[in-house]
């Protein structure tokens, strides 16, 4: 499954009021997250993600995602638990811009579909006990 989320920074989604997007998900692991900078958006346009009061992406914190017609893409193994799915961006632009979208994309899985196998079954498998 994948979950897309999107926002149109305006010149009001500055760093004193940054905009808050819930990103609504499913139990199960994200195995992939996409953050798509509309060409426009000229590095001006931050994006951070968090899970809670953890932020998530980027993993250096304070720090934000950014770009210019640009796809920040990357592979990922969160677990999210049932009850435990509370993730959020948080997205600003620099006052100036305004208009342009940033796409969030995050694909979703059961873990089950991820990791078939527990470890002590890989082990048990790996030694030919099952």
């Amino acid at each position: 499954m994948f979950y897309v989320f999107d926002h149109a920074v305006t010149t009001a989604d500055e760093i004193t009021a940054k905009k808050r997007l819930n990103l609504n998900l499913t139990a199960g692991v994200i195995h992939q997250v996409d953050v798509l900078f509309q060409d426009g958006c000229d590095h001006k346009a931050l994006v951070q993600i968090f899970q809670g009061s953890f932020q998530l992406w980027p993993s250096n914190r304070g720090k934000a995602l950014r770009g210019n017609a640009t796809v920040v893409s990357f592979r990922e193994f969160v677990e999210l638990e049932t009850g435990d799915t509370d993730l959020h961006a948080l997205i600003w632009g620099d006052g100036v811009i305004d208009g342009v979208e940033v796409l969030i994309q995050i694909g979703l899985l059961p873990k089950k579909v991820i990791q078939p196998l527990s470890f002590d079954a890989l082990l048990s498998a790996a030694a030919g006990l099952e």
